[in-house]
């Protein structure tokens, strides 16, 4: 009877460490990282595919990734097909049912909100167009409180054990975040109508929040690197129409936005773009802190 004893007590209290087991979730980028940490906590245990210096558009399915995605309880992407090149494969490759498309543990955050640039037909010719819409949503922070939201529900789901921790802090994360963008909008208003000159359209959510201007891109088209020939285009244009500032992403190359810098006189803004875009972006909160203040930097004084 005794070793049946010591194989129930060892059972009982590895009970307790069975209930405080962690969520492991795939994230696909580091914002949805950075999401999840607000919401689950210690609760959950996050990776991301891709980093903050790495377009997300492109990224290699590597053996570890699928690993990763193998053990994953839930998945959480920007979906709108910024993962098509790679994340199709990780999911076959991964086998694992939970995070399939169409199971409670594959969230998309494209999902919960309006997309914008929605084209009306898909051409390649157009360059790397989207049918579903422009993918960059989180450069607006309305859009992270939407999802949020609904991420926040899909943790209950899958995890509803936990379900009222996931409420408790969802509920504290949407009433800071709200102050904050309430902050950030006061401190941007100076940069209301101001024409920007952006190196890639991954801006158009942040424009749009900001009222900023779009003045030129500097892609002639989506996911095509320029050519001399275009950005000296978009000089002449801007002779006539000048703008503020060059805005481009951490992860892009600076060759052609340093190249308009020079000659149209106009300082480069680098934002982060994401969550560890640069050293102070650091969190959610931390990434708005930087892009307003390096935006109202590059105006004249």
């Amino acid at each position: 009877m005794k070793p049946i004893i010591r194989l129930l007590c060892a059972a009982l209290l590895c009970a307790p460490a069975l209930a405080q087991a962690r969520l492991d979730v795939f994230a696909c980028e580091p914002e949805w990282q950075a999401l999840v940490q607000e919401l689950a906590g210690a609760r959950a245990r996050v990776v991301s595919a891709t980093t903050a210096l790495q377009d997300p558009h492109r990224i290699e399915a590597r053996p570890s990734l699928i690993a990763q995605l193998r053990r994953a309880d839930l998945l959480v992407c920007t979906g709108a097909g910024l993962e098509a090149g790679w994340l199709p494969l990780l999911l076959r490759e991964s086998a694992n049912p939970a995070v399939q498309p169409g199971r409670p543990g594959y969230v998309e955050a494209a999902g919960f909100v309006t997309l914008r640039d929605v084209p009306e037909r898909v051409d390649r010719a157009h360059g790397d167009v989207h049918a579903e819409g422009n993918p960059h949503l989180h450069t607006d922070p309305r859009n992270i409180a939407r999802v949020a939201a609904g991420l926040a529900e899909r943790l209950a789901a899958v995890d509803p054990a936990n379900a009222a921790d996931y409420g408790a802090r969802h509920a504290d994360f949407a009433r800071r975040w709200q102050a904050a963008i309430a902050r950030w909008e006061r401190e941007a208003a100076v940069l209301r109508d101001q024409p920007v000159v952006f190196q890639h359209k991954s801006w158009i959510y942040l424009a749009e929040w900001l009222v900023l201007r779009e003045a030129a891109v500097l892609e002639p088209l989506p996911g095509v690197p320029p050519s001399v020939t275009h950005l000296a285009a978009v000089l002449d244009g801007l002779r006539a129409a000048p703008a503020r500032m060059i805005v481009r992403a951490a992860y892009e190359h600076p060759r052609p936005a340093a190249w308009l810098a020079q000659r149209a006189q106009l300082p480069v803004v680098v934002l982060p773009y994401t969550v560890g875009g640069d050293p102070a972006a650091g969190d959610l909160f931390a990434l708005f802190d930087l892009t307003i203040a390096r935006l109202r930097a590059a105006l004249p004084q």
